[in-house]
């Protein structure tokens, strides 16, 4: 016990008495005090005491599929600091292959009963994966938020890009160089975010009369590696352009161009998507769809505040308008 109350006093730079003040729920304590103390008790993973449980730690977890691609990153420094500025404590919660799953951190931020969660990508924007966990978010009437494109069954508060606009600035800028022959990078076949890409740009191409023929769309993961894959079999099929649903994925479409002895723009035009840091210093430097993430990540916040605050009734979806970012990964047709 008195382990615990030097680490939590040293952790918020009080003395140990008031630290027992806060954990025996004594009078003379300011609150700002107060919830530092229990904040801290979160932080360094000790449990409240029973009669403290109830309330509200000021924290709140922020899920992350994966840290490579750098748009999560990006948004997750935009939210976190929102957060920070409000007086909540982000604790972030990052997944990775056979390490810790999006279900076990639910576990865990309920546990440690957090003020709320926001989820940067995960689960709910696939069809097939599991989603029993969001329930258990929903049976305790934890504020959430979520960022991306969801499946329709879950209606929790959502912000996402307009995938679908997405698709058709990308679409439409390769048409007008002149490419016919348009492929299509995409993610899983249940990932609603490709899905809603696909399903704007199959009758667009149809209305400029060049159908996407079903070889132009392969599908895969949100990685390098994965778009370097995808992008051999477009361009062995007849691809002079190929649009990406990341940016990751159009730099290893740029790699596959460059191993089959083509150059980028003047042979395949490459089209990225997110506008992630550093894509205007790639070689050639990216023509992307950018998210604005700025104004995203702020109104997450702001729906997550009038959640915990109980204000407002907080939005089904909310889509934000991307823009077409030209730079030199694309060029008319040769």
């Amino acid at each position: 016990m008195s382990k615990r109350l030097a680490e939590v006093a040293r952790k918020v730079g009080v003395s140990e008495a008031t630290v027992s003040r806060v954990l025996n729920d004594k009078p003379g304590v300011s609150e700002g005090t107060r919830q530092a103390v229990l904040t801290a008790l979160d932080v360094l993973g000790y449990e409240r005491p029973t009669k403290l449980r109830g309330e509200r730690a000021r924290l709140v977890g922020l899920v992350l599929p994966e840290l490579q691609n750098p748009i999560f990153p990006a948004l997750a420094e935009i939210i976190g600091g929102g957060l920070t500025q409000n007086g909540y404590t982000p604790l972030l919660c990052t997944q990775n292959a056979g390490g810790v799953t999006e279900s076990d951190y639910v576990d865990l931020l309920l546990a440690q009963q957090v003020s709320g969660v926001i989820f940067l990508g995960g689960n709910y924007t696939q069809g097939d994966a599991p989603h029993a966990h969001y329930e258990r978010l929903r049976k305790v009437n934890l504020p959430t938020v979520l960022v991306n494109a969801r499946i329709p069954e879950l209606s929790f508060p959502t912000v996402s890009t307009d995938d679908a606009a997405a698709a058709e600035q990308a679409v439409l800028h390769v048409h007008q160089l002149g490419h016919r022959r348009i492929g299509m990078l995409l993610g899983p076949a249940d990932h609603i975010p490709s899905q809603r890409k696909l399903d704007a740009a199959r009758p667009l191409l149809k209305k400029l009369g060049a159908p996407l023929e079903d070889d132009m769309v392969v599908r895969g993961l949100y990685s390098l590696e994965s778009g370097q894959a995808g992008a051999t079999r477009l361009i062995a099929a007849g691809a002079t352009a190929v649009v990406c649903a990341s940016d990751p994925i159009a730099l290893g479409a740029i790699r596959a161009a460059r191993r089959a002895g083509l150059r980028v723009p003047e042979d395949v035009s490459v089209v990225g998507f997110d506008d992630s840091a550093l894509m205007s210093c790639t070689e050639p430097p990216l023509t992307t769809v950018r998210q604005p993430i700025e104004s995203m990540g702020r109104t997450v916040i702001e729906l997550l505040l009038s959640q915990i605050a109980g204000t407002t009734e907080a939005p089904d979806e909310l889509l934000f308008e991307p823009e077409l970012v030209l730079r030199s990964s694309t060029a008319p047709a040769g």
